[in-house]
């Protein structure tokens, strides 16, 4: 009987250290906020509002940007090369590159990424100052936004 009540405690104190431990295991990383919008002007390609979407795993983090201009032309999956510039609050600049997008019909506005970029614990990143720019057929579209982005910078763990 002994031999089972030691196995009991030793059972319930695992248990308790289990836990404990998730109790205070560290929060999983996440960007704030994890979508904003911006008005962007591209040039002779169009303007208007764009949308961002931020994740973060770690130093890892993507962008996806569903662009404020239309393709004049369908375009194929992955067939678009794109720069994404961010003003760091930090000081400097941070960059998203890819060459992910899905197929796009003629008409249907461009999204772009996931883009691809590395952030620190504490990064601020502000589209407004920065610029997005993406190659096409060889044709080179820089959009910037006309403002800062809403509802704010995205802030990475």
């Amino acid at each position: 009987m002994k031999g089972k009540r030691i196995g009991t405690g030793a059972a319930l104190a695992v248990g308790t250290l289990a836990a404990v431990g998730l109790a205070f295991a560290p929060a999983a990383l996440a960007v704030t906020p994890d979508t904003a919008t911006i008005n962007a002007d591209c040039g002779m390609f169009g303007s208007g509002e764009a949308t961002l979407t931020a994740t973060q795993d770690g130093t890892a983090a993507t962008v996806t940007v569903t662009s404020a201009i239309n393709a004049p032309l369908a375009l194929s999956e992955d067939s678009i090369t794109s720069t994404l510039t961010f003003v760091n609050a930090n000081g400097g600049t941070t960059t998203f590159t890819g060459t992910e997008n899905p197929a796009i019909a003629a008409g249907d506005p461009v999204t772009v990424g996931p883009l691809n970029g590395t952030v620190a614990s504490g990064d601020s990143l502000e589209s407004y100052g920065g610029s997005l720019q993406i190659v096409v057929f060889g044709i080179t579209v820089t959009c910037t936004a006309t403002g800062p982005q809403a509802p704010g910078p995205f802030v990475f763990d």
